[in-house]
């Protein structure tokens, strides 16, 4: 009797003096706690105000209601870039579905300050309450703080100066009223 439980003593001392060695990542991997390592943070990098045409209604297609918004110019203002919505070189192209919920796909070109091209495209979402969607889509004014308007940014460019736009990740927090849309671009440390 005594040789079965000497194993499970020995086993139980053996994982004890294994279990006060392991260091945080085995921890984890045992299944033990570990407090997440703090979240990067988000710098402002720009503003865009954009000024948009009336939206063109192409109509009900199969996954939504498909929208496409002309951005007629803007101006872009921040610590690092100041520039305008080159007229013209854009559009919002959106699908709708029947709650309000957009998908948003949008494509334009911004000019800095010192001529340098930056081509934007800036994928995204905007959702809020239905009644609150049906007024912002039919052109009225409501409280922005009502609506979640979130995008991701990708840019290109070829100036050297702004490398840093396509070395980055970047989040935008729009706004839009009827005939502007602001975003504000953070970009991710």
């Amino acid at each position: 009797m005594k040789k079965k439980l000497i194993l499970p003593v020995v086993l139980a001392l053996v994982a004890g003096l294994w279990g006060s060695s392991m260091s945080a990542a085995d921890a984890g991997k045992a299944g033990a706690p570990v407090a997440p390592p703090p979240a990067p943070a988000l710098v402002f990098a720009f503003e865009l105000r954009a000024t948009v045409a009336d939206p063109v209604v192409i109509g009900q297609v199969p996954h939504g209601l498909r929208r496409i918004v002309a951005i007629t110019g803007g101006t872009v203002r921040g610590p690092s870039m100041n520039g305008v919505v080159v007229p013209n070189s854009g559009a919002d192209w959106q699908m709708i579905q029947p709650d309000g919920f957009s998908e948003l796909d949008t494509r334009y070109t911004l000019k800095t300050d010192k001529g340098e091209l930056v081509y934007v495209q800036n994928v995204g979402i905007r959702h809020a309450p239905p009644e609150v969607m049906q007024q912002l889509n039919a052109g009225k004014v409501v409280d922005p703080k009502l609506v979640y308007f979130r995008t991701v940014p990708k840019f290109e460019t070829t100036a050297p100066d702004l490398k840093w736009l396509t070395r980055s990740v970047f989040v935008g927090v729009g706004e839009r009223s009827p005939n502007e849309v602001i975003v504000r671009f953070y970009r991710l440390e």
